[in-house]
């Protein structure tokens, strides 16, 4: 059960594995792009081309749907980044319940954007847990965890990737020997929540310290993309490092890097709007940039 990119490395390592796929559900196809045609998740893209059954209800409220679900009689139930609600019928119905795949050492980071706010605050270590799902919002008991350092200049797409398959292995490990990987309550301190990101938070603010907007723009790289104004059109900004410098916040120093309240950020990657991502250094062979940015 998922939806995004980060779910389909769990579902093809379960299947190299040598498990049966029984059923394979994600969010219902939304509408995207300029033309609005309707798009199919990720992991249902995947699952659809390996031939496996693919189930998008839009809710679990109907009792017919929690019907179908209980008539695979599936051993376990895993749970990727689905996004959807799970009533406690549905994770009571397979014979070992449902395992979640989550992207944060538990109990810090619970909730829908812990990659991003790892990053966001700071942290200097993240990670996956494998854990028991109950119906509380990432309040199970944990039966494996796996750490990781975050990379001084690493952005979210960047450790996305890293943990989606530390993730995919560690969920093998777990099946294979699920008697040895007991269910451990999660500790009742150090818990915090990771908020859904916000567009409010994408605009950058030059009076913050370097490694508070350094943070901000790998953690919203690549979306929403933390974003400020070259010439009135909006530029997103998608990698960059802490920089030697200082000046009045938003002067440009030279090259691509920016002065802040505290330090300087060195931009390394960015996009205009419209246009494609490119480095820094490509960007400067064929712009100029004012003496400050707002």
């Amino acid at each position: 059960m998922g939806t995004p990119d980060f779910s389909v490395a769990a579902l093809r390592a379960l299947a190299e594995a040598g498990h049966e796929i029984a059923a394979v559900y994600s969010q219902p196809p939304r509408k995207s792009g300029r033309g609005q045609k309707r798009r199919t998740s990720p992991v249902q893209a995947y699952a659809e081309c390996q031939g496996w059954t693919v189930f998008t209800p839009k809710n679990f409220h109907d009792p017919a749907e929690l019907a179908n679900f209980a008539a695979l009689e599936a051993d376990i139930a895993v749970v990727v980044a689905y996004g959807l609600i799970l009533p406690q019928a549905l994770l009571d119905a397979p014979r070992f319940g449902c395992l979640n795949i989550h992207a944060s050492l538990l109990p810090r980071w619970r909730g829908a954007a812990p990659i991003h706010r790892a990053i966001m605050a700071g942290d200097a270590q993240t990670g996956v847990c494998i854990m028991q799902m109950d119906a509380g919002l990432d309040t199970g008991p944990v039966r494996l965890r796996r750490a990781l350092d975050i990379a001084a200049q690493e952005t979210t797409a960047e450790l996305h990737d890293r943990l989606a398959a530390l993730g995919a292995a560690a969920i093998v490990d777990v099946l294979a020997d699920l008697p040895g990987h007991p269910p451990e309550a999660q500790p009742d301190l150090g818990i915090c929540y990771a908020q859904k990101i916000d567009k409010s938070e994408a605009r950058i603010d030059w009076t913050r310290p370097a490694l508070e907007v350094d943070r901000q723009i790998r953690a919203l790289s690549p979306f929403p993309g933390a974003w400020c104004e070259l010439a009135g059109q909006r530029m997103k900004l998608l990698a960059s490092q802490t920089g030697q410098g200082s000046g009045a916040p938003g002067q440009v120093l030279g090259g691509f890097e920016v002065a802040c309240g505290q330090g300087s950020v060195t931009i390394t990657r960015l996009q205009l709007a419209g246009k494609t991502a490119q480095t820094a250094a490509e960007f400067l062979q064929g712009h100029a940039l004012p003496e400050e940015l707002i």
